[in-house]
């Protein structure tokens, strides 16, 4: 039975480094200090939603409608998973302001721009 790499050390809750590698088919083992993927600081779950989020190439809705969830939920988990890989997630924007900015960018009522100046306001 293979195991995920804990997040942190158990007794002290440092960071982990991997230091043996086995190939399953030839057993051959490789010795060393290798770094850790970054993404393997998140939970299955999480991973979940940057898979779906990823095929959905950012369409949140899609994800909404693949995990039966809710925007706002949706929008959560993503700055959950922003903040444990160690960034600081930009403020929302309310879904409806951001809506109305598309329908007026493509309805050619302000450029683009005007479109970033206006979703940067209401975020702020």
């Amino acid at each position: 039975m293979v195991h995920r790499q804990p997040e942190s050390c158990p007794v002290c809750h440092g960071e982990m480094i991997i230091t043996e590698l086995q190939c399953p088919q030839c057993d051959v083992t490789v010795k060393g200090q290798f770094e850790t993927c970054e993404f393997s600081v998140l939970t299955r779950e999480q991973l979940q939603l940057v898979r779906i989020f990823l095929k959905s190439r950012g369409n949140i809705k899609e994800v909404e409608r693949e995990l039966g969830i809710s925007y706002p939920t949706v929008r959560g988990r993503l700055d959950e998973i922003v903040r444990k890989l160690g960034f600081k997630p930009e403020p929302a924007v309310d879904p409806s302001v951001r809506e109305e900015l598309l329908a007026k960018l493509e309805a050619g009522e302000i450029d683009a721009d005007e479109f970033v100046r206006k979703l940067d306001k209401a975020s702020a």
